[in-house]
């Protein structure tokens, strides 16, 4: 019987070091050498310090920056572990929220928005990504739309003429990839660090 589970042992063992830690090990060097700065995370510096990721959407709540799009993470609520609490591009635990499209609550929230954002600028329609979460929770991009519909908030907020903020926004807006595939996107990060840069001039 020894002789026939052997075999199997040397096997699964030998499997294991090849797909579980020699291939891995690879891959993440090659991708070090290939793409260093993908393999670091994107990370985005100002002035020598990381102020975030390219990858990984940020809380902007002040009215003088672009927000991104709701954000349906959560985490640990530290007072009652058994409960959890919102924690937006909480990367610890990405996901959606999961809640159908006729849950109260998500229709509430929704509607909430949408009408905080009719009250801040009226004469333009919604965008749909400025109300609904992503698949993840942790997009860092919007569309240059929802971009747009937020240029007069921020242009009064910064006391900017509004051309010079909608030009930030065109100079921001990446475009399908390799003209072809997904969306023209904004990244809000981004985005929000050319703002600054602006304002400085």
């Amino acid at each position: 019987m020894l002789k026939e589970i052997r075999p199997a042992i040397v096997l699964i063992v030998a499997l294991t070091v090849i797909t579980g830690l020699l291939y891995p090990l690879a891959m993440t060097g090659v991708a070090g050498v290939i793409f260093p700065r993908q393999a670091q995370g994107s990370l985005i510096e100002r002035d020598g310090k990381v102020v975030g990721s390219e990858l990984i959407g940020q809380v902007f709540a002040d009215d003088k920056y672009f927000h991104g799009r709701p954000s349906a993470t959560n985490a640990p609520d530290p007072k009652d572990a058994t409960k959890t609490i919102d924690a937006p591009y909480n990367a610890a635990n990405s996901g959606g929220s999961n809640l159908g499209p006729t849950n109260k609550a998500l229709v509430d929230r929704v509607k909430g928005d949408v009408d905080k954002l009719k009250a801040e600028n009226a004469s333009a329609p919604v965008p749909i990504d400025l109300v609904t979460t992503s698949a993840s929770g942790l997009d860092p991009h919007i569309s240059p739309e929802a971009a747009l519909f937020q240029v007069a908030r921020v242009a009064k907020a910064r006391n900017m003429p509004e051309d010079r903020v909608r030009q930030l926004v065109s100079d921001n807006t990446e475009g399908r990839f390799l003209g072809l595939l997904g969306e023209p996107r904004v990244n809000v990060l981004t985005l929000n660090l050319a703002l600054d840069g602006a304002a400085v001039r």
